[in-house]
């Protein structure tokens, strides 16, 4: 392996002894492979533009007087070459000629960037190296300045609420759906964001932008369709958090996307079910509502000006790969979600989230989200992720108090079907009791754990505010300083200018004491809680 070939250099440092040998002598069968990273496909094959940028790169043999200071793989650390090969370092450049500019990109990268907007169906698309996050701190500051209300899900990312603290506008939230006996909330009906559109013009405001989330986490998908016309007829710009549904363009039987339901900006984790690398998403702009130089400047102030390229040219394939075979590519996974569904509703004690467990008003989900709930079996979701985990290597992607999820994607095999059919059989086997009571949840909204939403000031004053810290059970009518949010189930439970209540409290506890790792709280324990000191 190329490891044995570039050991000496990190004992000897420097030498052109070294260079020459990794560059010109090609016998043994590691250099033969180290000979391929480089070269890469056959020489006709027509490459997508950003992958083609770097094998060009790569090709021209330079002698790297430039960042990162690896030095394309010379002097890459050999733990890490041991474990991913050398091929990540030898293309990772900086902004050189034949790679584009980031901020202003002029040639391959605005060319892939372009067919991805094609693809997609947006009027312009921007690659973001920096996380979804990014796009919705962009995508908000695009639409909101100093004194603007944006109208938003009150479960939506952190991420957008930290777009209100840098842009300085102000929440109007909508409270979504929510069954408490899953502990989990659904999407946002078209009739709350018009009454919330109502109630703002009814004081004289009007919504500088609507922010939406679908499908959610659990896959429930909002009517994005109607939403965006109630926006528009009132001339405000729709902004679609699409991070769990990049896929959905790719199969006739997912749900429609974002865009072509009239979505102004949405942005994509293409990351999450596709498949770029982490970290690497896509912002996707429709229509002339939202000034796109304004997007364009509000994501080069956010973005990192050392872009790994790497990344953006992971975006690039997927969009080529995506291309290939549009409507067919997800069919087989399709199937095997399906088949999987069928064997599981034949466990007993284990089932699964659908639209029945909430009302008539959202009709779709996610076919490749899977939530599965343990209720009947007396488990947590924690304590099932760890049965799960340790017996049978199963590792889902969220963990919620009543259930975990798991994100089924082109890479989901047969095998890891079946090994989750049996990991879950096993749990029946060993916990499900037909006799066991099943205590029912009341499902007013009064037991809504983000039900009472009191702020004392925007999130940007409090947190610029001066701060302190007090315990935590005398915190009740304290004005939260910090934001705290349990991991399960994911939902922001305190937000900074929210004042304490003895629900959120109480709901922080209990979470707590199910296993969830409080994000955001710089006392995850809950001893202490950070307060605005006015």
């Amino acid at each position: 392996m190329f490891l044995s070939i570039i050991s000496p250099f990190h004992k000897i440092g420097c030498g052109s002894t070294f260079v020459k040998q990794s560059i010109t002598r090609r016998a043994t069968p590691e250099q033969q492979e180290h000979d391929s990273l480089i070269m890469g496909p056959r020489e006709q094959e027509v490459l997508p533009p950003l992958v083609n940028a770097i094998k060009t790169s790569v090709k021209k043999n330079s002698a790297p007087f430039h960042f990162p200071g690896h030095k394309r793989g010379m002097a890459a650390p050999s733990s890490l070459v041991d474990v991913i090969g050398i091929g990540p370092f030898l293309h990772d450049a900086t902004e050189l000629p034949e790679l584009d500019r980031f901020s202003y990109p002029t040639g391959p990268l605005l060319e892939a960037q372009k067919m991805a907007a094609d693809l997609f169906g947006a009027s312009q698309t921007w690659f973001i190296v920096c996380g979804t996050t990014c796009g919705i701190l962009a995508a908000i500051m695009s639409t909101c300045s100093p004194g603007d209300t944006l109208i938003l899900a009150r479960n939506s990312h952190v991420s957008a609420t930290s777009a209100m603290v840098l842009c300085g506008a102000l929440p109007k939230y909508i409270l979504p759906e929510y069954n408490l006996q899953w502990d989990t909330a659904g999407g946002v009906t078209p009739s709350q964001v018009k009454i919330a559109i109502e109630e703002l013009e009814q004081e004289g405001k009007k919504a500088a932008g609507v922010f939406i989330t679908s499908p959610t986490y659990n896959g429930v998908c909002s009517n994005i369709s109607e939403i965006s016309q109630i926006c528009h007829s009132h001339g405000i710009p729709l902004i679609v958090d699409e991070a769990h549904g990049s896929h959905f363009k790719f199969h006739p039987d997912m749900p429609k996307t974002a865009l072509s339901q009239g979505a102004d900006l949405v942005i994509q984790s293409t990351h999450k079910v596709l498949c770029s690398f982490s970290q690497s998403s896509m912002l996707h702009l429709s229509g002339d509502s939202i000034d796109r130089d304004r997007v364009h400047k509000c994501l080069q102030s956010l973005h990192t000006t050392s872009p790994n390229w790497v990344l953006l040219a992971s975006l690039d394939a997927t969009r080529d790969e995506l291309s290939k075979n549009p409507n067919t590519l997800f069919s087989e996974v399709m199937e095997l979600v399906q088949q999987v569904k069928e064997l599981i509703n034949h466990i007993p004690g284990v089932s699964l989230l659908d639209l029945s467990c909430f009302s008539n008003n959202f009709s779709f989900m996610d076919p490749l989200r899977m939530t599965i709930g343990v209720q009947e079996l007396g488990l947590s979701g924690l304590e099932a992720y760890n049965i799960l985990s340790t017996s049978h290597g199963i590792q889902p992607e969220l963990i919620g108090t009543q259930s975990f999820t798991l994100a089924f994607s082109l890479g989901t095999t047969k095998e890891h079907t079946q090994r989750l059919v049996s990991g879950l059989k096993y749990l029946s086997i060993n916990f499900f009791q037909e006799e066991r009571e099943i205590i029912k949840i009341d499902h007013g909204m009064d037991r809504v754990p983000f039900g009472e939403v009191y702020m004392s000031c925007t999130p940007r004053e409090a947190f610029f505010a001066k701060k302190k810290k007090v315990n935590f059970e005398k915190s009740i009518g304290e004005v939260c300083g910090e934001f705290i949010c349990p991991f399960p189930p994911g939902i922001p439970m305190l937000i900074p200018g929210e004042i304490i209540t003895k629900r959120a409290m109480d709901y922080l506890i209990r979470v707590k004491d199910k296993g969830a790792f409080l994000k955001g709280a710089a006392d995850p324990l809950l001893s202490t809680v950070v307060v605005c000191d006015f």
